[in-house]
């Protein structure tokens, strides 16, 4: 039998999956909405980038409206504390898979936001 599933972990899913909406990602406001004005990210490609950083830079960077969409699966959550989730997931974009854990948390006014992600290749298998 299926465990249900706790309703902040789906939650937050739904949110991590709107960061992947081109339409998101291209508007600064929609975007604003998703992050925690804390937020921290370690990129696949290593760098580290701060929450003003990342707001600047959506638009341009995969996902958007003329870059490789964002294919992402295999999503998992726990909850760790009240209003703190952890997801991890995978993702492919333009043929490059990366293993991805985001943490969430709810903010003063109860609204869950993007507090960090961190982006991890996974390396092509060897022949």
């Amino acid at each position: 039998m299926a465990r249900e599933q706790h309703p902040d972990i789906t939650e937050a899913i739904v949110r991590e999956r709107r960061l992947h909406d081109p339409a998101v990602r291209l508007s600064r406001p929609l975007a604003e909405a998703l992050f925690d004005p804390e937020f921290i990210e370690v990129g696949a490609s290593g760098r580290r980038w701060t929450h003003a950083e990342m707001i600047a830079a959506l638009p341009e960077l995969h996902g958007g409206e003329d870059g490789p969409p964002i294919e992402a699966g295999e999503f998992t959550g726990a909850v760790l504390a009240p209003g703190i989730v952890h997801l991890t997931y995978e993702t492919v974009i333009d043929g490059r898979r990366a293993r991805r854990s985001s943490v969430w948390r709810r903010d003063p006014d109860g609204v869950l936001r993007l507090y960090y992600h961190q982006g991890t290749p996974v390396p092509e298998p060897e022949e």
